[in-house]
């Protein structure tokens, strides 16, 4: 068996790491930075916060703030055809999920301008230059866009999200910076947190995890269990901690794949608009239960991250359930929605959303085969 693991070139760490962004710019000859974000981060101030950086170094940029939630095929061809306009030769994602799978998207297409459909870069995409330079800045600890091989685009004419997955939209540098997390409302540190979660022990029992990246993978565990609670209620601390393991356990998942969680939860995003997290937060611990005999003795280490005693002295069926018990009690204790029906969903739904779990990229990557009708029945015991 060979594995491979593709990580960012460069990245750093702590709280000011954005003030390397001008000396990185120049250490690879860039000129102007073309800057992917939302509303929301510009009005916050949060962007004003890079681009004093910016301003400071006398380095030029540009501002695409259009970016909308589970971004849409026609934000990344409207981000295309603004960084064509702009003369810039670096793109810098800036915020959670959508601006920086946004701008993947858009860097992808400039480089690849034969994809500028978007849908044609849906699952493993076969495209053949490296994207215009990115550099990755997170605002959220939770989707490590900064420093994985994916994006997850919506197809908002079909009702759907697709992941892309491409080895050439990896950004050059990453810069995980405390000070730009802390702002978040509790609200998106719950959601994203569970988000790292599931990335964390999706990554780890898939059946593509290895040594080195369940190394990253248990530690990014451990790191989630001591902090989400402690973050979520105002921690500043435990939300630097958070902000580290969304780096670490995207290095392996994006490495070694996911699995029925996000199969599951891209559906509800693409057809009712959840938040990603919020999807990820109602069904980790279903699925959990569903692959427990699956795990091998991988459940022993997530009940012994989340502090279960007996975790690897208690025969293994009663450790499998405290592991999904445990998990099960930090999403209530953080007031994540428990069923579907909380996020609009209803018994109409149930059969689409089961059949784009079924054909959705991270599926295959599940410990346990599931069929359509598997997919189903968890939907319906969400209800």
């Amino acid at each position: 068996m060979v594995y491979r693991m593709i990580f960012n070139q460069t990245a750093f760490f702590g709280r000011g790491a954005i003030q390397e962004i001008p000396a990185q710019a120049k250490s690879h000859g860039f000129t102007k930075a073309f800057i992917v974000t939302d509303p929301v981060l510009l009005e916050t101030g949060t962007v004003a916060k890079v681009t004093d950086v910016l301003d400071k170094a006398e380095l030029p940029y540009e501002i695409f703030d259009n970016v909308q939630p589970n971004p849409p095929v026609e934000n990344i061809q409207d981000g295309v055809e603004k960084f064509k306009a702009s003369g810039a030769d670096f793109l810098i994602g800036l915020g959670g999920g959508s601006p920086q799978d946004t701008c993947k998207g858009i860097g992808i297409i400039v480089a690849n301008p034969e994809f500028s459909d978007v849908l044609s870069l849906e699952g493993v995409a076969d495209t053949k230059n490296p994207s215009v330079p990115i550099f990755g800045v997170p605002t959220t600890a939770g989707t490590a866009s900064e420093t994985t091989i994916n994006y997850v685009v919506t197809d908002t004419a079909n009702k759907r999200k697709f992941v892309a997955v491409d080895p050439h939209d990896i950004p050059v540098v990453a810069f995980v910076d405390p000070d730009l997390t802390d702002s978040m409302p509790r609200s998106l540190k719950v959601a994203t947190g569970l988000d790292a979660l599931t990335h964390a022990i999706e990554g780890f029992i898939t059946p593509g995890a290895w040594g080195l990246s369940d190394c990253l993978s248990l530690q990014s565990i451990r790191m989630i269990a001591k902090n989400l609670a402690k973050s979520a209620n105002g921690d500043v601390e435990a939300g630097e901690q958070m902000a580290y393991a969304s780096y670490i356990t995207g290095m392996a998942y994006s490495n070694v794949g996911l699995g029925l969680v996000h199969g599951m939860a891209h559906p509800l995003g693409g057809r009712l608009n959840v938040a990603h997290g919020v999807a990820n937060g109602i069904l980790l611990a279903p699925v959990m239960e569903y692959n427990k005999d699956f795990s091998g003795e991988k459940y022993r280490d997530i009940a012994d991250a989340f502090g279960v005693e007996g975790a690897y002295s208690d025969d293994l069926e009663t450790v499998r359930d405290r592991a999904v018990a445990a998990v099960r009690e930090l999403t209530a204790e953080l007031g994540n929605p428990t069923t579907i029906s909380e996020v609009g969903a209803t018994e109409g739904d149930l059969e689409a959303l089961a059949a784009d779990a079924f054909a959705d990229v991270c599926t295959p990557g599940n410990p346990r085969k599931a069929t359509l009708e598997d997919i189903l029945g968890i939907y319906k015991s969400l209800m």
